[in-house]
């Protein structure tokens, strides 16, 4: 294989990531709009949380839009248009979303600034279809999965800083504990972001992006020519399931998690946001920590970076919650549980299925320790749960559209379209929560992970009969 003799095209995968930066930006700086618009538009709990709905459904419209256009036109959209095309297209769509920011705040609408969320977010929708399979097809195949990983890392880092600067923009302070400012003031923070979009949209146009990825397109298996439509791959099948539950359980995981404290510890809300923030943080300490190999193929650099990049991350929600004046003392222990996960990462030894298998496992040990404990041991091991999620996405995504070479594409939307795990697993354990308690209803995490465990076992014997073995992919790359 080509792909397997060239090194990852960084010229290519830094502009790329930008989008991942603008995912994460986004999403976490919804959680500064609830607030304003309970606020502006006088609204209930229930209808506040109206602003994730109209966001994360627009993840499974977009992907329902991209089949229905892919029939109608007898071709794949993005084989069609091209990668890099699709990028554009989903920047310049989410731009049209910021738009309306402005409409809707003159109008004083509810509605449309929903409108506006949904649109951005169909934008998403179109940009991760293409952005995720573009990642792993940008060097060797052996270090796809970290490349996904460090994407992910930059995404984080979005939701890191996201809600710092828009909280910023809005009120004029790094901190939304002020919600009395007019509706008006998001308008030109939005359109600030749909001018950020267009600029994006027109250098990754301008860049040496491959439109049709020639490591996508040797990325075949045995008899995939005969082949019509990626659901006929069970790695596929198998992986949209596991998209399903691993978004679950990570977003369920710290939804959850503030009813707790508030109920068994007896926390007041407005000393429970850091904790929420270092869940968050957690995914982007274990992702740049598993992006390391795709920085260097030299294990003495790797060996340091395993070490170095994870305490890096960590500096970062340091530094961002030090800015929002939290005490920072309670979480100084918590370089201790970082350890764990750096040993996880060096014995996963690169390969995404053994990983899977080894932090679901890891994920299912957090999650029986916070259920048979109390007090902050209790916390931190469901704030570790992060930690052990933080490699899930690439592995899983990694492992499911491997093999399905001019079906990539296809598959990668229907992947995307799983993302609607989040609400619904979320909704799952609340309810759970309602009859056996909040502590007892993160059971319904451990047999997520459980899954996810599987999952990582079964593909790795599917993929070697389709002649793809991640572990003689890396000694040979090494």
């Amino acid at each position: 294989m080509k792909s397997e003799q060239i090194k990852t095209n960084w010229a290519q995968f830094i502009p790329l990531v930008t989008v991942f930066f603008f995912w994460g930006f986004v999403a976490a700086s919804n959680d500064i709009l609830i607030p304003v618009f309970k606020k502006a538009f006088d609204l209930t709990q229930g209808q506040s949380q109206l602003v994730s709905v109209a966001f994360y459904i627009a993840y499974t419209v977009g992907s329902l839009i991209y089949m229905l256009i892919s029939l109608a036109i007898g071709k794949d959209l993005v084989n069609k248009i091209g990668y890099k095309n699709g990028l554009a297209l989903g920047l310049t769509i989410s731009a049209l979303g910021t738009l309306l920011f402005y409409p809707a705040a003159n109008l004083h609408s509810f509605p449309l600034m929903l409108s506006g969320l949904f649109t951005v977010a169909l934008g998403f929708s179109l940009q991760q279809t293409v952005a995720n399979p573009l990642a792993i097809a940008l060097g060797p195949i052996t270090t796809g999965s970290q490349r996904l990983t460090l994407a992910g890392g930059i995404n984080n880092f979005g939701t890191t800083i996201g809600p710092l600067i828009v909280s910023f923009a809005i009120f004029g302070v790094a901190t939304s504990t002020n919600t009395e400012m007019s509706i008006e003031s998001v308008k030109i923070p939005y359109l600030v972001l749909g001018v950020a979009f267009l600029v994006v949209a027109v250098l990754l146009k301008m860049s040496s992006l491959p439109e049709h990825p020639e490591a996508i397109e040797e990325t075949v298996t045995e008899g995939s020519t005969l082949k019509t439509s990626a659901l006929q791959y069970p790695q596929l099948i198998l992986g949209m399931i596991a998209i399903f539950i691993y978004v679950g359980v990570e977003v369920s995981t710290a939804s959850n998690l503030p009813a707790y404290m508030e109920k068994n510890l007896g926390l007041l809300t407005q000393n429970i946001a850091p904790y929420i923030s270092l869940y968050w943080a957690s995914l982007m300490i274990g992702r740049w920590t598993g992006a390391v190999e795709a920085f260097t193929d030299k294990m003495d650099l790797q060996k340091i970076l395993r070490f170095v990049a994870p305490y890096l991350a960590f500096g970062v929600f340091l530094i961002v919650n030090a800015i929002a004046k939290h005490d920072l003392t309670p979480f100084y222990v918590y370089a201790l549980i970082i350890l764990v996960l750096i040993a996880a990462d060096i014995a996963s030894k690169g390969n995404p299925a053994r990983m899977l298998v080894l932090f679901s496992a890891l994920g299912i040990v957090s999650l029986a320790v916070g259920m048979a404990t109390s007090g902050m041991v209790s916390v931190y091991a469901f704030i570790s749960v992060g930690l052990f999620c933080s490699t899930l996405w690439p592995c899983i995504f990694t492992l499911a559209v491997s093999g399905l070479g001019k079906h990539t594409s296809q598959g990668s939307s229907f992947l995307i379209m799983m993302i609607m795990g989040g609400g619904i697993v979320s909704w799952l354990q609340g309810t759970v929560a309602d009859s056996i308690g909040i502590q007892n209803s993160y059971i319904v995490g451990v047999l997520c992970f459980a899954y996810l465990a599987f999952y990582g076992w079964k593909v790795s014997s599917i993929l070697r009969r389709q002649g793809i073995d991640f572990d003689k992919k890396i000694s040979g790359g090494h």
